[in-house]
């Protein structure tokens, strides 16, 4: 039933996209608040202490609400998508439980961390903070680790039907999960990182002198621009492996219709799926070609090699991957300015005009995840487990989906509205109380 599939998967989605939002920040804040803490450990300057503390109630604001996003997501697997967890949970569930072990890991560092401020020693206190980071992290890849094998599966066979042959190990270092960790990993330190920034810009544009603003601003620029540098790579390799193993994802993304040689890179365009065809777009030849297999007269799989069942959305995939690319770019460039200007003028650009762009791309980080994220599991369709089992024939048969999907966006816009409420008292409030300059607060400036 169609609009019953549908309904499944606008909650999925729904569930997916808000999660990520916390998900990432836990990968990315410990790291923000590990470094503030150790530069005031090394320089004994307080305002680096006060802004670890900020950082890290914040940290701890958005893992409880990542925390109950993330306990209604298993949920709502096992209730749209029961046929898939009756087949994958023997085969992926390991990577599953050790995301719960290093959950409990993080849980428990955070908190003595949150805690432990004047009573452990601080370099003991900091040690806490990068056990939060390490445990976060690993949290989030066990759990791209079950997403790559959905789009690249392996350690079992199929057959009468049956999951059989099922080796849990190969099962969850399936040939995809290192490279889609490793673009999820910096994609979350480019998005925080921009995100952070973007709000000590917009209070440096208020107080150009606040010396907590500035430090934070320092901080939170230089892991965004470092990490902005270094995804273009990440994803250069996942388009390459895509190309490889998933070529009708890489088709759709490119909106390619025919089986061609020396196939243009397409910037731009809109997809007409009943025609087959793409039009307004500009036209690279040869540079898909290329940046896939590395030579311009390599053969580029087109959407024509498949019926049209068997297709991805490609109107969606396309624009989501424009989208991302465009919005990409422009952190790119953004770090090269950045990065450039600190070497030249050894400080961070702190002008208007750069501090409105940090602010700008605080807000596209966050439009290239959701992105990013579209591409990935819209790319993946018709399939849940790809080319093993359709998304159609998992689907829960149980009627109205739709109540639940109401309950769940209810659920998430109040849960939005407090933790931004949260972040609000608890992070931001207090801050315009400091003083303007960093004497009286500590000493060397970052």
């Amino acid at each position: 039933m169609p609009d019953h599939l549908l309904i499944a998967r606008l909650e999925m989605a729904s569930l997916l996209g808000f999660h990520i939002l916390f998900a990432v920040a836990g990968m990315a804040m410990p790291l923000l608040m590990a470094i503030a803490e150790h530069r005031w450990i090394r320089t004994n300057d307080r305002v680096y202490r006060d802004l670890a503390e900020r950082w890290a109630r914040g940290t701890g604001i958005l893992f409880a609400v990542g925390a109950v996003s993330g306990t209604v997501l298993s949920f709502a697997l096992g209730l749209l998508w029961p046929n898939f967890m009756r087949h994958a949970g023997p085969v992926i569930g390991m990577p599953f439980s050790l995301e719960g072990f290093a959950f409990f890991l993080e849980a428990i560092f955070l908190g003595i961390y949150l805690y432990g401020w004047d009573r452990l020693r601080p370099r003991l206190h900091w040690l806490c903070g990068v056990a939060v980071l390490g445990s976060g992290t690993l949290s989030g890849i066990f759990v791209v680790c079950a997403n790559a094998w959905m789009n690249m599966p392996a350690g079992f066979r199929v057959e009468a039907g049956q999951f059989v042959d099922i080796d849990p190990w190969a099962a969850m270092w399936n040939p995809g999960w290192l490279l889609y960790s490793l673009h999820m990993v910096v994609a979350a330190f480019v998005t925080i990182g921009f995100a952070v920034a973007a709000i000590h810009a917009w209070m440096l544009l208020r107080h150009p002198l606040h010396p907590l603003h500035q430090r934070a601003y320092g901080i939170a620029l230089g892991v965004a621009l470092l990490s902005g540098l270094l995804q273009p790579l990440t994803g250069d390799w996942l388009a390459k492996q895509t190309a490889e193993r998933q070529p009708m994802k890489l088709a759709a993304m490119e909106a390619q219709w025919d089986t061609t040689v020396r196939a243009p890179l397409r910037i731009g365009g809109w997809p007409d799926a009943a025609r087959e065809t793409t039009c307004c777009a500009i036209e690279l030849p040869g540079m898909l070609s290329w940046l896939a297999y590395g030579e311009r007269q390599a053969v580029v799989q087109g959407l024509r090699e498949l019926p049209p069942e068997d297709r991805p959305p490609v109107v969606v995939v396309h624009l989501a991957f424009q989208l991302m690319i465009a919005m990409g770019t422009l952190l790119v460039l953004t770090a090269v300015i950045g990065l450039a200007y600190r070497g030249l003028r050894k400080a961070w650009p702190r002008a208007p005009w750069f501090l409105r762009l940090v602010i700008g791309c605080g807000v596209a980080g966050f439009v290239a995840l959701e992105a990013g994220w579209t591409v990935t599991e819209v790319g993946r369709q018709p399939w849940i487990i790809y080319r093993i089992m359709r998304t159609a024939d998992a689907v829960t048969p149980v009627p109205h989906l739709w109540s639940s999907f109401l309950l769940f966006l209810v659920l998430y816009a109040l849960l939005g509205v407090i933790v931004l409420r949260l972040l609000q008292y608890h992070v931001f409030r207090t801050v315009d109380g400091m003083p303007q300059h960093g004497a009286g607060l500590g000493g060397a400036h970052g």
